[in-house]
């Protein structure tokens, strides 16, 4: 049971570690203007309106990585269900991600691509997982 936990940890840590790279890589290549004010709401949403797809791409990307990522490593290191991981790492990268649509504002579209992504990545790590470990070394 040990091993489980610390492969859940494992799993949403590498997560979140890889949605704060991918993020940083991709405010490098689209940067925030130095004067935005992240607290007013307004200014965001005026930010983000001017955004290009690509910046979505960076973000959407990131969760859809993550996610994948976070939910595969958990189910190689752990040996309960693959279904167990992918509901741990999934569901917190949804809340983080719903948190994160609440409190910045995003386009519709990218909320619902953001979220289904995440679902479908989680889905898809534990499929791997599942099948990597039918298939044998």
């Amino acid at each position: 049971m040990g091993k489980n936990i610390v492969a859940g940890i494992v799993g949403v840590i590498v997560a979140i570690a890889l949605v704060w790279l991918i993020e940083m890589i991709g405010h490098s290549v689209y940067p925030p203007p130095p004067d935005l004010d992240y607290a007013n709401a307004d200014a965001m949403r005026a930010h983000i309106a001017t955004l290009p797809i690509g910046a979505f791409l960076f973000v959407g990307g990131a969760w859809f990585i993550a996610t994948l990522a976070g939910t595969l490593l958990a189910c190689k290191i752990g040996s309960a269900k693959p279904v167990v991981f992918a509901m741990i790492v999934g569901g917190l990268m949804l809340v983080a991600t719903a948190a994160n649509l609440i409190m910045i504002p995003h386009p519709l579209w990218f909320s619902i691509i953001g979220v289904a992504g995440i679902i479908v990545a989680a889905w898809l790590g534990m499929t791997l997982a599942a099948r990597s470990r039918t298939d044998g070394p």
